[in-house]
């Protein structure tokens, strides 16, 4: 369903504004009162607020600014327009909200205040923004030189904590090591989604019978492809059809029991999928009203 451009801009301005209220709970509400700290810029802004009498919601924008500036060459500019956004936000959210110390718990603080602002921080992802701008460093030294994003994230916020461990202490670098796992945890889980799909690729010469076994027993949806001939063990091979779909992790010992009972030597590949959209991929068939495709949807 095609939505207008007012409608898209309202949804994703409002998403952005939710995770940034929940990004400022984990902030405010557990990780600034205990001394916690985060990684990327957010805990950059954090380990500095205890060393200098400067509010961290000013620290937080001033740090931003070379990362924002390095995006503008790196990301398109409708991101780093919203990322400014983003950003300024959740400063203001930071200096005007007010919270009663939920808990002394460290362990709550880091679980807790990881969660709240990893779930912000993915959901500013998922709607083209950013809330941090370590990922806008990784992208650009991963075009230049080639490092991996997850990498150069890995080795700012080494640094960072080190300098935590000798500054502060370590057990506050260690329940901030904590934090950002949690954060980076919850991140991807809110990016990618909480359903697990993983891809299957079928090479058999029973292809026909696998593909209807799928659809009725699994009510999975599915695409063939032409396979060419070859030279296998057996000699020469028939033409056939590359089947590949889509099935919930949770299905693929079925999907295996099924396809063993036709032929136990298919040559089966598993990937992951991060996000699937659209059409009888996303969603299984009725296993009792569509056990059968129309051609339109293989």
């Amino acid at each position: 369903m095609k939505h207008s451009k007012t409608y898209n801009f309202i949804t994703e301005f409002g998403q952005i504004a939710i995770g940034i209220v929940l990004a400022s709970i984990g902030l405010k509400a557990f990780l600034l009162p205990n001394g916690f700290l985060d990684g990327g810029v957010t805990g950059m802004a954090l380990l500095l607020q205890t060393q200098l009498d400067v509010n961290v919601s000013i620290l937080l924008i001033a740090l931003s600014i070379p990362f924002l500036i390095l995006g503008y060459f790196t990301v398109s500019k409708r991101i780093v327009l919203k990322s400014i956004i983003s950003i300024l936000g959740l400063a203001f959210f930071i200096h005007f909200e007010t919270f009663d110390t939920i808990t002394d718990d460290k362990l709550l603080i880091s679980i807790f205040g990881g969660l709240f602002l990893g779930a912000g921080i993915g959901i500013a992802i998922r709607n083209g923004s950013v809330l941090d701008g370590s990922e806008i460093l990784g992208i650009y030294l991963n075009d230049k030189f080639g490092f991996s994003i997850g990498q150069v994230i890995l080795l700012f916020n080494i640094v960072l904590f080190s300098i935590t461990a000798y500054a502060i202490s370590v057990e506050v670098a260690l329940y901030s090591i904590l934090t950002y796992i949690v954060t980076a945890k919850v991140t991807d889980l809110t990016i990618e989604g909480f359903e697990d799909f993983i891809g299957v690729t079928i090479v058999s010469i029973h292809y026909i019978k696998i593909k209807r076994a799928i659809m009725e027993q699994l009510g999975a949806g599915l695409t063939t492809y032409k396979g060419s001939k070859g030279f296998g063990s057996k000699g020469e091979q028939q033409d056939f059809d590359i089947i590949h779909t889509i099935i919930n992790r949770i299905d693929i010992k079925k999907m295996h029991r099924i396809i063993e009972e036709i032929d136990d030597n298919a040559f089966i590949v598993e990937f992951d999928v991060n996000s699937v959209k659209g059409g009888v991929l996303r969603h299984y068939l009725d296993k009792k009203k569509n056990k059968k495709l129309s051609q339109k949807q293989r």
